[in-house]
Parts: C-alpha cells; sequence; structure tokens
C-alpha cells in the first residue's frame, strides 16, 4: 500500500477534499518519512512537527464541518531556508543567522498558507544560495536521495531531496543561477523558474534587478501547477510585481493548463548555448533522450539564441547584487563568511561603473537576440546542468572534462543563460544519465510564456511516464532508510 506521504500533491488533495484522506493521517506519514530518511541526506534541517500536527488537526476539522478549502489545504510544505516562515529559523546557511527565529511570514508562504499549506520545516540552502552545492556551515552538507556521497545541486537542495525522498509533496524554491532547476534536475523532481512579477518577494534586493525569482517546486507537473497557482499574487513591495497586475484573474488557467499539443510546436534543441562548458556524459544523455522525440513535434533541429557575453554579464551582474546585500556583513563578521560569499563580494569590489553598465547593457542585447530567436520557435530544449551529479566534498567543479572551469559557478552556465535572458524555464526528471543518476530536461518558453512551458512540461511528462528509460525515477527509500547518516562523513559542515 502507497504511503500517503507518497501520493502527489493533487492525489493527496482530491483525497483530502473527498474526506478520503485526513490532513492529520498524511502530515503524521510525511513526519514519520524525515524522521526515517533525514539523517541519510540532511534535507529537511529545521522542524515544526507540533505546529504542522496542530495545523492538520485543524485542516481536518474544516474538512469534517463542510468548510471552503484552499487549493492546498492540508498538504504538508517544506520552506527554504532563504525564505521567512513564522516561529521557525531562517539562518540563510549563515553562521551570523544560526539564532534567527522568523518573526512573521514572508509573502509567498503566507499565501501559501492562506491556500491550505501546512507548514512542516524548513529545507537546507548553501550559504545565502551562493553556489549550487547545498553546504552550509550551521547545518551542513544535504545529500543526493539517489546517493547521499553526491550533491544534490542547490540552492535548493533541500528542497529537491526532500520531495524526492517523500518528505513533503510541496516545497519552495529560489533561482538565480538555476536554483530551483538544479536540484531538480539532481533529485528527480520539477522546479520553475518563473517569470519575475508573478510571484513578488518583498525581500529581493536589488528589488528592480531582474535576476532572483521565486518558485515552485514539486514531483509532478500537476503539483508544481497547482502549488504555482496559490504564489501568484501581486505585492507592490516587490516593483517587478506590478508588470503582470491582472494575471491573478487567470489563477485557474495556472493551476490546471491543458496539455500542449506537441505535434504543433517548432522546437529548437542546443546542449550548450554555443558556451556552456557541458560535460559530455551530459551531452551524450541529452542527445538519447531526444530519441524519445523524434516524430513527436513539428519540428525539432539543432538551434540556440546567440549568448555572446553571458559569461561576462552573469558574473559582474551576481557580485553586484551580492555586493549590495552582504558587503556590511563581510566587514562585521569577516571570519564567518564563507568562501564563495566571500569570493563574490571581493570580485565585486574590482569593477568599475563602467563594468556594471557594460554587463547590463551585454544582457540587453542577449534579451534581445532572444527575443528574436524566439520568432522562429515555439520553444527550447536543453540539458539542465552541465554535469552529471559529484560528490558534495567538491565545493564546485574546478574542472569539466579536464577543462578548468572560470569561477565557483561556471558550470551553471545552461541555467544562468536562460536567467540572463529573461525567460521561464522548467526542469521536467527525464529518466537517468549515462551515470545513472538523475537527468532533467529544461523546457524554456518565450518571454512571459509561462502556460505554454507547463502546458509542453505536462504533455512531454505524460508522453514519457511509460518508459523506464524516461520517466522519473524514484530513489531507494528503504536503502535510505538503513543508510549511515550523512553527518557522520568526513567535511559534513566544513568547506575544505
Amino acid at each position: 500500500m502507497t504511503d500517503p506521504c507518497d501520493l502527489s500533491a493533487t492525489e493527496a488533495r482530491a483525497l483530502i477534499g473527498t474526506r478520503r484522506l485526513s490532513p492529520v493521517e498524511l502530515t503524521q506519514s510525511c513526519i514519520r518519512r524525515i524522521e526515517e530518511v533525514d539523517p541519510a541526506v540532511n534535507a529537511m534541517v529545521a522542524r515544526d512537527f507540533d505546529g504542522a500536527r496542530a495545523a492538520a488537526r485543524n485542516a481536518e476539522a474544516q474538512v469534517m464541518r463542510g468548510d471552503a478549502l484552499g487549493a492546498l489545504h492540508g498538504l504538508p510544505l517544506g520552506v527554504k531556508d532563504l525564505i521567512d516562515a513564522a516561529g521557525l529559523p531562517t539562518t540563510s546557511g549563515s553562521p551570523i543567522f544560526k539564532d534567527n527565529i522568523a518573526s512573521r511570514d514572508e509573502g509567498v508562504v503566507a499565501a501559501l498558507r492562506a491556500a491550505g499549506a501546512i507548514v512542516i520545516g524548513k529545507t537546507n540552502t548553501p550559504e545565502w544560495g551562493a553556489g549550487a552545492n547545498t553546504r552550509n556551515a550551521v547545518y551542513g552538507a544535504t545529500g543526493n536521495p539517489f546517493d547521499p556521497r553526491k550533491s544534490a545541486a542547490g540552492s535548493s537542495g533541500g528542497s529537491g531531496a526532500a520531495l524526492a525522498c517523500g518528505m513533503v509533496p510541496l516545497a519552495t524554491g529560489s533561482d538565480t543561477g538555476g536554483s530551483s532547476r538544479n536540484p531538480a534536475a539532481f533529485c528527480g523532481v520539477v522546479g520553475l523558474r518563473p517569470t519575475l512579477g508573478l510571484i513578488p518577494s518583498e525581500r529581493r534586493t536589488p528589488s528592480w534587478i531582474q535576476f532572483s525569482a521565486l518558485g515552485p517546486m514539486a514531483r509532478t507537473v500537476p503539483d508544481l501547477c497547482l502549488m504555482f497557482s496559490a504564489m501568484m499574487f501581486e505585492d507592490a513591495r516587490d516593483p517587478l510585481s506590478a508588470v503582470v497586475q491582472g494575471t491573478l484573474r487567470d489563477r485557474d488557467m495556472f493551476a490546471r493548463p491543458r496539455p500542449a499539443d506537441l505535434a504543433r510546436l517548432r522546437v529548437a534543441t542546443t546542449t550548450d548555448f554555443g558556451f556552456a562548458p557541458t560535460e559530455r556524459v551530459i551531452a551524450e544523455s541529452f542527445r538519447d533522450k531526444l530519441k524519445y522525440l523524434d516524430q513527436v513535434f513539428a519540428r525539432i533541429e539543432e538551434a540556440h539564441p546567440d549568448c555572446s557575453g553571458a559569461d561576462e554579464a552573469f558574473a559582474i551582474i551576481r557580485a553586484m547584487v551580492f555586493l549590495g546585500r552582504h558587503l556590511e556583513l563581510l566587514r562585521r563578521h569577516p571570519d564567518l563568511i564563507g568562501p564563495n560569499v566571500k569570493a563574490n563580494i571581493e570580485e565585486g569590489l574590482g569593477y568599475s561603473a563602467q563594468d556594471v553598465a557594460r554587463a547590463l547593457t551585454l544582457q540587453t542585447q542577449l534579451h534581445r537576440r532572444w527575443h528574436d530567436f524566439f520568432g522562429g520557435y515555439d520553444i527550447v530544449l536543453a540539458p539542465t546542468v552541465t554535469i552529471s551529479p559529484r560528490p558534495w566534498r567538491e565545493l564546485y567543479p574546478v574542472e569539466i572534462d579536464g577543462k578548468p572551469t572560470r569561477s565557483y559557478f561556471h558550470w551553471l552556465a545552461l541555467a544562468y543563460a536562460v536567467t540572463l535572458a529573461g525567460h521561464p524555464a522548467l526542469s521536467l526528471p527525464v529518466g537517468r544519465d549515462r551515470n545513472g543518476m538523475p537527468f532533467g530536461v529544461q523546457i524554456i518558453g518565450p518571454r512571459g510564456g509561462d502556460l505554454l512551458v507547463l502546458s509542453v512540461a505536462l504533455a512531454l511528462e505524460s508522453l514519457l511516464a511509460n518508459d523506464p528509460a524516461t520517466a522519473r525515477p524514484r530513489p531507494d527509500i528503504a536503502g535510505l532508510k538503513r543508510a549511515a547518516p550523512i553527518a557522520d562523513m568526513p567535511g559534513f559542515r566544513a568547506f575544505d
């Protein structure tokens, strides 16, 4: 019999709504899975089991009274440890804030609770989300559910691992250089970077820079769509939120989009966007997956937008953002800042106003070239991440296929090309790579084409689900229950 925690969010919500599943039963099942499996992967790093049980009892009472129920009523939720949830720690993976307890819900958490979600705990993240390897000096490393010695990616690595293990059916993510998409790919789940403004953030700084986006993560595309619709709201504290006023009228369309007619789509595919240092095994695995799609689309061919200047633009803008957010912290606590954050701040101090102006100009030029490119294509398919999961002891890949990387984030180029262009992108699990680890395909739509991306993802997920070579992979839960604690592994809380 399926444990309630292994049900999809849409299945669980339907059962709750018809009184065939108790929110208490579902919440207790998720708590039990966390207690049994989390020692192996260290994904759910701060927990509020008593609060979750109380919220579940209240949710059950509402069901039994016949109250109106929200879209996420009774569904347990993991919240990334960069996002405030009242009464729980928000450490951002930084020792400086190891004792910081959030006094209120961040806007997106408030929206999810209003839809009926039950916050069960906080999921792990690298320090301030820097670097797509979920390790920090507060909670330690998060292991990949398919091999806890390997990275779960990041920065939403705790969310990705928790979802894959059945600890929660839904989890929040955020994405700058692929921070939702990368762990989705490494952990075999679904992650979305939406168009900025659809999910506002009152804490994102600098708020005018179109860079970091909050987003949903789930195990299936229908689950992600349901969660996404509940996360959409308008908030004038985020200056980008006003760009999409009126979108809430279409909330139901995002919650239950119709699968796309794939036979009508013009599709471009690329393994590297012309510049990303994609590992050979990833390029070959991607081509393996494309063989299943040869006759599916109206047209499919290798092509990509011109991404000239992407590396330079991303490096400078990223450094500028870190400089603005964290310079004072580095000055006050130089011994409590990790190597990735410190490197970005120091790099930022070396740039001039002329450098920043050039980076923003390069980004604008790239955006316009992407706009022109999508005049000939409906979607672009690409691998989500440039490498197959590696040991988390390697803070970041220093080389790919024998060639040195340029920085600790260079291996995220497949994701940050899309970030710079400002297009929505979803990472869909498509079987495993040639190394036997989960493999993610990035579905990228035109700017503002979030609904198209979701529709294509729905159709592809359904098409690929019946073949083990392309279906969503599942970790060995029984093996994780027996596994030695990840905390016993060397380097668990270190950066060497």
